[in-house]
């Protein structure tokens, strides 16, 4: 176990860079699904390493052991300095956590104070002003609407919240637009919420300003609301979220936040060359989007809200100017991609040896228990 448990902790610091260099030579879509796939991978290796090292000295303790009906001598005499790593093994997870926590709620309350400044009709009923209820009468079941073809069986009552909640995830609808009255320029795409059981759902909204209205023509606004659409269709914000907080699991998954946003922005950009029709006009809108917002920038952005002015714009622009990207296949492209899936196949496979390990040193102890008895 001592071995493959500190694997996951270590292969980070060369899958990462890989990762990187793959995703370069990959097109924007396959790019960001790699580094989020990448970064997901292992930093749940990194937590269940932790995780497995703080449970290993955990057995230990006396009243662990006794609990378990654990040889006390065996474990200490098979891992002498098994508490010594658990420990900062705990710590760690620890620090871990409290640091999710507060990144978490830093972008909810963030999330919801960019949800509170939309105009009252384009406010969810939670951050309204509350009215009296109004009590509505149900439809009884021989008036509702009849089926469609191809919708399938109705779901029952106990599964229509989960239902709702898997159609919204995987057929959104179309996000309605939300224009504050503000000079400043800015435009980004306000994620939304699912619905869940005693939760209301909220849609994604795309926010733009009046000033970002002004500073683009007509067919340039159509190429700015297609890329802010292309984020919400996809849900771009939660391979920021991953990222994010990948990042504070393992220093080494750092350096994929940035790449990984930039290919966000080329997938939705590449969205929105496709929808508009022209590449030259998503460019220039772009250009043109980045150009107005750096003249007056709002700092109320939540940094889980995509923008297409964000990011390196003159990469961006210059890509839109060129054809289509697509995957170089090479030789050394193949070496990197499978280099990569080792680390992960590698990493996947320490940590679960590592936990068969754990457990066939519960047993061990436990028969020695059994045999001093």
């Amino acid at each position: 176990m001592m071995i493959a448990v500190w694997a996951p902790l270590l292969l980070p610091f060369l899958a990462a860079p890989l990762a990187r260099r793959l995703a370069e030579a990959l097109s924007p879509r396959a790019a960001a699904w790699t580094l989020a796939g990448s970064t997901a991978v292992l930093a749940g290796g990194t937590l269940c390493s932790l995780g497995l090292l703080a449970a290993d000295g955990l057995l230990q303790l006396p009243p662990v052991a006794a609990l378990g009906h654990l040889s006390l001598p065996w474990l200490t005499a098979a891992a002498p300095d098994a508490p010594l790593a658990a420990l900062a093994a705990a710590l760690a997870l620890a620090a871990l956590t409290a640091l999710a926590v507060r990144t978490a709620r830093r972008r909810r309350r963030e999330l919801r104070t960019a949800r509170a400044a939309l105009p009252p009709a384009d406010q969810h009923p939670d951050t309204r002003p509350r009215r009296a209820p109004v009590r509505r009468t149900r439809t009884p079941d021989r008036l509702a609407a009849p089926p469609r073809p191809g919708d399938g069986p109705a779901p029952t009552p106990l599964r229509r919240p989960l239902h709702a909640a898997l159609t919204a995830l995987l057929r959104p609808a179309e996000p309605p637009l939300a224009v504050l009255d503000d000079e400043r320029a800015d435009a980004f795409a306000l994620p939304g919420r699912l619905r869940l059981p005693g939760r209301p759902g909220e849609p994604g909204r795309i926010v733009v300003t009046s000033g970002m209205l002004a500073a683009l023509s007509g067919p340039e606004r159509s190429a700015l609301l297609a890329h802010e659409r292309a984020h919400l269709a996809a849900r771009h914000h939660v391979f920021l979220a991953v990222a994010e907080h990948a990042a504070g699991i393992h220093p080494a998954l750092r350096p994929l936040r940035t790449p990984l946003g930039y290919h966000l922005e080329r997938w939705a950009d590449e969205v929105a060359a496709a929808r508009v029709g022209d590449r030259t006009v998503t460019a220039r809108a772009v250009g043109r989007a980045a150009l107005a917002a750096s003249r007056a920038p709002r700092p109320d952005r939540p940094r889980l809200a995509p923008a297409a002015h964000s990011g390196p714009v003159p990469r961006r622009v210059a890509a839109l100017l060129q054809p289509r990207p697509a995957a170089a296949p090479g030789t050394r492209l193949r070496a990197v991609a499978l280099a990569l899936a080792a680390c992960l196949a590698l990493s996947t496979g320490a940590t679960l040896e590592a936990t068969a390990d754990l457990h066939h040193v519960v047993e061990a102890a436990q028969q020695g228990a059994q045999a001093r008895h």
